[in-house]
């Protein structure tokens, strides 16, 4: 080796130690560590790199803090140009094919991601989750507006838009809709939906393939991605690392993310907490359970479908009240009742009435009967106040977390049937007694602050929705 190529290494080395101090460990270890130092020309250092992706990522991010480093060692360059590993990646054999300019050379990396024809892996869109179906009502109306807003490819305020709450409340609905408008109003966007389960899936196959800077090129080059069901890589710790730096790039670069959960970040056991503070950090909705004027707002949408499938069958008045009042608790149940009921009607030649509906629907009005737990009137109280479920149960007497809790223990003994000593238990082994004396200090208080009566009566409905 030369002495200007022994030089040159131990200078680079040098450099990789400032770069890894000035930028951190993590950026180090996922965009410099794996690219080389090929040789300094014309002012130009020119490196080795894996693919295109982490050029163009380099190149926008770091130029100047890599050019600054090499001259705070006297080594004085103007540009960084790169060479691919990769052989469909436009290599550089020799000097004639060096760009001499830095902007031919960004034309060719952009040139050769954008002709690479990814194919998103993106999950397959339900053609009924659109926003013209979504029926909006109160316990929503938030979180459809977010969503109306994120599907707009405009700047927004929040990133990212993390969307909670129980089975069958549109979650899964709003998110196919966000996909849906992309696709209609920005087709050139890069858009990609797709569940937790399936990103552990495909960073799992990444690995066994030693193919990361593939994974990293397909999710770290969209407008917007989308990942439903996030609890699911709790308590996976490889793959909640690859998620918490896939994040960070796409945040960093001004990309849009829209998650769900069935909890709220801080609520997903398992999952850690610099990710939960990330979820955090944009707009956190929570889809309420519905209430039954939007219930019946549903199924009113729905019959009008239903009836255009089965032509002549009649449904009587009353019918879809009986099963907005009767079936609270999912929506996707909901529905699925109503499609069950003018298929049957059809078969045997019946209009819908009652009587047919209780026949028909035994099973799902038998397991709909609402029954409120401790648990969930917990979480409820904990949301309302903007607390976490263990100041709920904890031994901390202040006043903004022991009026919530005497709340919901008044809450616990009139809305189950749970005995005191139960309900004290459940509340971090408290004495029955101390469950006697939270029920009728918000019974005195419901008679004298309206406030108070009006939280009860808030979180009653809430519950018994």
């Amino acid at each position: 080796m030369s002495e200007q190529g022994a030089g040159m290494i131990n200078s680079w080395s040098k450099i990789r130690l400032i770069l890894k101090s000035r930028l951190g460990k993590n950026i180090f270890k996922n965009w410099i560590e794996s690219i080389e130092l090929v040789k300094i020309e014309k002012k130009s250092a020119f490196f080795n790199v894996p693919n295109s992706f982490i050029a163009n990522w380099i190149d926008r991010n770091y130029r100047e803090t890599i050019i600054e480093t090499f001259k705070n060692e006297e080594i004085f360059i103007d540009d960084i140009l790169f060479e691919f590993k990769n052989k469909n990646s436009l290599p550089f054999s020799n000097e004639k094919n060096i760009p001499e300019k830095r902007d031919n050379n960004l034309s060719n990396i952009k040139n050769s991601l954008d002709n690479n024809n990814i194919e998103l892996p993106s999950s397959p869109l339900d053609k009924r989750f659109t926003f013209e179906r979504f029926v909006v009502g109160k316990p929503n109306e938030l979180a459809h507006a977010a969503a109306k807003r994120v599907s707009e490819i405009g700047p927004v305020t929040f990133n990212p838009l993390f969307l909670y709450g129980g089975v069958g409340l549109g979650k899964t609905h709003l998110m196919h809709a966000i996909a849906w408008q992309i696709k209609k109003t920005n087709p050139s966007s890069r858009m990609l939906y797709l569940s937790a389960e399936q990103f552990m899936y495909r960073f799992v196959q990444a690995l066994r393939f030693k193919d990361m800077y593939g994974f990293k090129e397909i999710f770290r080059s969209v407008d917007i991605l989308m990942v439903d069901d996030v609890q699911f890589i709790a308590g996976k710790e490889s793959t909640q690392d690859e998620f918490f730096h896939t994040f960070n790039a796409l945040v960093e670069q001004g990309k849009q993310l829209v998650i769900s959960g069935d909890r709220a970040p801080g609520e997903i056991d398992g999952l850690e907490e610099r990710i939960k503070s990330r979820l955090a950090w944009g707009l956190v909705v929570d889809l309420h359970p519905t209430d039954y004027e939007l219930r019946l707002g549903i199924l009113q949408s729905k019959v009008e479908i239903q009836s255009k499938l089965h032509p002549g069958i009649n449904i009587n008045n009353g019918i879809l009240e009986f099963l907005a009042h009767r079936i609270s608790s999912n929506v996707r149940v909901l529905e699925g009742s109503l499609t069950r009921l003018f298929a049957y009607a059809s078969l045997v030649g019946r209009p819908i009435d009652i009587d047919m509906a209780q026949e028909c629907l035994a099973d799902i009005l038998r397991i709909s009967e609402r029954k409120v737990t401790i648990e969930e009137i917990i979480r409820k109280v904990a949301d309302h106040y903007n607390l976490r479920m263990s100041d709920m149960i904890s031994a901390r007497r202040s006043r903004t977390i022991s009026r919530p809790r005497q709340l919901a223990m008044f809450l616990s003994k009139n809305l189950t049937s749970k005995s005191l000593p139960e309900i004290g238990r459940r509340f971090g082994g408290r004495d029955h007694t101390t469950v006697i004396h939270a029920v009728k200090k918000i019974e005195e208080l419901k008679n004298k602050d309206l406030q108070i009566a009006e939280e009860v009566e808030i979180l009653r409905r809430m519950l018994e929705a």
